[in-house]
């Protein structure tokens, strides 16, 4: 397929809030509720993400208020009586490079159970952050535009000598694909391909062979039937 997947610098948010990492705890908890986000970078003296702060992070002072001493990580207890962003924060951050496509985001989210990445360059820099909701709106784009992309980018590949043309229709992102098709061997193919599409939801793929011919193509008779041993 010749089409180009969005990626995550096509989604990101620009515009994000990061922390240095003397940061104080109080004024964290200002800026994320200003800013209406649940997590926030940090970076170094050269802008460089070292770490992630997030709700949880800060919520460790809350919960150390029922916990017993005795069972906690030594990790939480240093977390407990922290009071800047350096020692605060969650390392290494988990980041993701702006080319990177969006089901490798959404797999770096799932697979570290967080829901924003900061978005890095080569050199560590900040560039943005991209979150689940960034990713979900591949899922916004115009059906004709699915469509479009796909009677362009696809069909023409896989099924140049049709002797019809092969139908496309996609209504709320289920595309469905109708027609004769040389060789139905590229049909599994075709699904594939129309389902990594931007913003495809699910495939309905009723795409037949041929039409038999009688004269040259007649039916086999059926075998016989041999019952069990």
């Amino acid at each position: 397929m010749t089409g180009t997947p969005h990626v995550v610098s096509d989604v990101m948010t620009h515009t994000v809030l990061a922390l240095r990492h003397g940061a104080a705890f109080k004024d964290i908890v200002k800026a994320m509720q200003q800013w209406h986000v649940s997590a926030a970078p940090v970076l170094d003296d050269d802008g460089r993400v070292v770490g992630v702060v997030s709700e949880a992070d800060l919520l460790r002072k809350e919960q150390a208020r029922a916990d017993a001493p005795g069972r906690r990580p030594e990790s939480d207890r240093a977390k407990e009586t922290a009071v800047t962003a350096e020692e605060l924060m969650t390392v290494p951050a988990i980041t993701v490079h702006p080319g990177a496509t969006l089901p490798e985001a959404a797999r770096t989210m799932a697979r570290h159970g967080v829901k924003r990445l900061p978005v890095v360059d080569a050199d560590g820099l900040l560039r943005g952050v991209v979150s689940r909701a960034d990713l979900l709106k591949v899922f916004l784009r115009d059906d004709e535009d699915i469509a479009d992309e796909i009677r362009r980018e696809i069909v023409p590949h896989l099924f140049p000598d049709s002797a019809e043309p092969v139908r496309v229709r996609v209504r709320d992102g289920v595309v469905t694909l109708t027609g004769r098709v040389p060789d139905t061997a590229l049909v599994p193919v075709a699904t594939g391909w129309v389902r990594g599409v931007d913003g495809v939801v699910a495939v309905d793929c009723a795409l037949a062979g041929p039409p038999r011919r009688p004269d040259l193509d007649p039916d086999l008779p059926d075998p016989q039937h041999v019952p069990p041993a």
